[in-house]
């Protein structure tokens, strides 16, 4: 590993105080707010007036809310990657990943994917860096559950889901067979719910190339400690969602958590009724229980919430000048919810970026800081086919209509020409050509666990040295259950 400071970066920073340079704006993220906080930052300042520096461990802006459809075979994965140097004009890309951050010293610490490590000066820094797969205390998760965070969990899924079918076509005991063809989804949310609903009707395409294996026995269990579906919705579009799970044969295990994952097994318990306990033989375990902060957050010694960090409405973090934060990793206040955090999902971090990027160029003198102000556009949970729910701006829409609605809304925010028309050509071509149903082979067969895939094991142990530090001024977080995280890899 070597290390190395930037002295041009330091020096940058300083000389911005007297107005002798640019300024230097560090952005750590390039998903849905670092993206489009920088976009917008670039029209709102001059060149001149500031240096745009964006440190992300990836070259692209990727579109979660899609991505039970890349499990689905439905969309190429490459389509949901929006590229950021094709995305900013100024903009310079640091691939690596921010793992430290020294506000005293307003420097930032880069990782690169090679061991090597830098520093980057900073007169602005806006955290950005988005969340990670919330896997909770329960013993198995880790080591055998699946994540959906990232294309490589999205493709690696759909080639588990395979070679499952292959295994079970391969053997004559008929227990093992039905464990191969047993896959069990947890978490009841948006990306969930879409990926049950998604993975329900790939699978009764896939199955018929495996000549041994019958369709009826190939089983998805969507388990959710919530009392009903998509909680966060109105219960009517729950209910809905829950019709047409069950229509496909999707066994729900409502007021059910997991108390165990093994390589062979998942182990449920009933919420209201503690010493019951369901054992379930499966191969696959696929974990879509929510969502956490960058373990970033737990490095900077500052206030949190529920693991984010505290700012106020204008994004800021009071504790230290010139830097802001934004997205799942902040605790935005939510003036429609009387103040509470805003929730983790897409529409939330795009809509808080276009605020941010005022308020930092404020911060430099264009323009005027104004509190963040949310109002709600509603969801949308495209369910496959012509299934869908949505609330568009508080109208309750299933079926046909809210598969258009869905469809559409996905083309519009994807914000980038060439991906829009790409991931329209991929749904036109699923209507009329029959899948591919064949493996990639990334993983060559290897499990792959949530902290491999996710890199979490990148960051050091959190600091605690400084007064004041880590301080979570709202410990709730221990009594979340896996059904109850707020928003999902998927945020609308």
């Amino acid at each position: 590993m070597s290390s190395s400071s930037d002295p041009a970066g330091a020096a940058a920073g300083a000389a911005a105080g007297s107005g002798a340079a640019a300024s230097r704006v560090v952005v750590v993220g390039s998903g849905f707010a670092g993206l489009r906080l920088l976009r917008r930052l670039e029209r709102l300042l001059p060149t001149s007036a500031a240096e745009l520096t964006v440190v992300s461990p990836v070259d692209h802006l990727l579109y979660t809310s899609l991505m039970p459809q890349v499990c689905a075979s439905s969309v190429e994965p490459r389509h949901l990657a929006v590229a950021t140097r094709g995305a900013l004009r100024r903009t310079v890309l640091r691939l690596g990943h921010a793992v430290a951050v020294d506000t005293r010293a307003r420097t930032v610490t880069v990782q690169g994917s090679d061991g090597t490590v830098d520093e980057l000066g900073w007169d602005r820094l806006v955290l950005a860096p988005g969340s990670v797969t919330r896997t909770f205390d329960i013993p198995g998760v880790r080591e055998h559950a699946i994540g959906l965070k990232n294309l490589a969990e999205a493709v690696h899924l759909r080639d588990h889901v395979l070679r499952q079918f292959e295994r079970a076509d391969a053997t004559t005991d008929d227990a093992r067979r039905r464990a191969l063809c047993t896959f069990v989804i947890v978490g009841g949310g948006y990306t969930g719910t879409e990926l049950a609903a998604q993975m329900t009707r790939f699978s009764r395409r896939a199955v018929v190339n495996y000549p041994r294996v019958r369709a009826a026995e190939v089983r998805w269990v969507l388990v959710d400690h919530a009392p009903s579906l998509l909680h966060e919705l109105a219960p009517a579009l729950g209910h809905r969602a829950a019709d047409v799970l069950t229509a496909r044969g999707v066994e729900l295990r409502l007021r059910t958590a997991v108390n165990e994952v093994t390589e062979r097994t998942v182990r449920l318990g009933q919420a209201e009724a503690p010493d019951r306990h369901e054992t379930i033989d499966t191969h696959t375990v696929v974990w879509c229980a929510g969502v956490s902060p960058s373990p970033l957050v737990a490095k900077l010694g500052l206030p949190t919430t529920h693991g984010r960090l505290v700012v106020d409405d204008c994004f800021r973090v009071p504790e230290v000048d010139g830097l802001f934060a934004l997205g799942d990793a902040a605790a935005v206040p939510d003036v429609t919810r009387s103040g509470a955090p805003a929730g983790q999902t897409a529409q939330h971090a795009v809509r808080q970026a276009a605020a941010a990027a005022r308020n930092v160029a404020a911060s430099l003198g264009h323009g005027t800081a104004r509190p963040y102000r949310h109002r709600d556009l509603g969801f949308v949970v495209d369910l496959g086919g012509r299934d869908a729910v949505a609330n568009p701006l508080g109208v309750t829409l299933h079926g046909l209509p809210a598969a258009v609605v869905t469809r559409a809304y996905h083309a519009y925010a994807l914000n980038n020409g060439s991906n829009r028309v790409r991931v329209l050509t991929d749904w036109a071509l699923d209507l009329v050509i029959p899948h591919q149903i064949v493996q990639l082979g990334f993983a060559d067969g290897r499990q792959s666990t949530i902290d491999a895939t996710e890199q979490t094991g990148i960051y050091p142990a959190a600091a605690s040295g400084r007064a004041g530090a880590d301080v979570d001024v709202d410990s709730g977080d221990s009594q979340a259950q896996p059904g109850h995280a707020v928003g999902g890899v998927g945020g609308r």
